[in-house]
């Protein structure tokens, strides 16, 4: 029986996450779990995240849970990263006057600014960027099987994603300008705007990672 650990450290929207995953995974295990064992046990992980990066890094920390991400990822079995959890993925965050993140992607997170426009209107852009999205996939993908181009996705956040390398981005998505929106890079995918709150489209991706076997072909 598969399983899927779903990483418990006290930042996430946990039950919105497993139940999403439930309701697309017949058979499935889930643990909602910050048990190191259980996670490296896992035939899938999920990293979510929610809230300011410096409390979601210290709790990973404190935890131990850094060491444990690395060894997963490192097993090569697949890690899908949500929100803050792909965030966290990266080097290094601009909240809270900068914040030392996993490592695990090259790359930085950056303040969207107090001063974003429409690029059409010109008018101000409200921050945190919040509601639906159009998400543009820049790759395939097996896990944008079955979801369309320009498929629309529920985002809240104030901080955007900027990879180290152009190779990693799986999608963008245009908020006064072209951000990152999901990045890959081998046995890991992660996404700016979370699947659970998002409909067909969002579970439809959760399907797709039950399914997924961590290659990228």
């Amino acid at each position: 029986m598969s399983s899927v650990a779903v990483i418990d450290y006290g930042m996430g929207n946990l039950h919105s996450v497993a139940k999403a995953l439930e309701k697309v995974g017949e058979g499935v295990t889930i643990h909602v779990t910050s048990d190191a064992r259980t996670i490296l046990a896992a035939d899938r992980v999920v990293l979510p995240g929610v809230g300011a990066m410096r409390d979601c890094m210290g709790e990973i920390i404190r935890l131990g849970l850094d060491k444990v991400i690395h060894e997963y990822v490192e097993s090569g079995k697949p890690l899908f990263g949500v929100c803050v959890g792909m965030q966290a993925l990266l080097e290094s965050s601009a909240e809270n006057d900068g914040v030392t993140c996993l490592g695990i992607l090259p790359g930085n997170v950056e303040y969207f600014g107090d001063d974003l426009k429409d690029l059409k209107t010109g008018d101000k852009l409200k921050i945190p960027h919040m509601g639906w999205n159009q998400v543009h996939q820049e790759i395939e993908h097996p896990m944008w099987d079955g979801i369309a181009q320009d498929a629309r996705f529920y985002f809240v956040h104030s901080y955007y994603t900027l990879p180290g390398n152009s190779d990693l981005i799986a999608a963008s998505t245009n908020y006064g300008f072209s951000f990152t929106s999901a990045v890959s890079k081998d046995n890991v995918f992660a996404v700016q705007f979370h699947p659970e709150k998002s409909q067909h489209d969002g579970l439809a991706l959760y399907a797709n990672f039950l399914k997924w076997d961590g290659n990228t072909k």
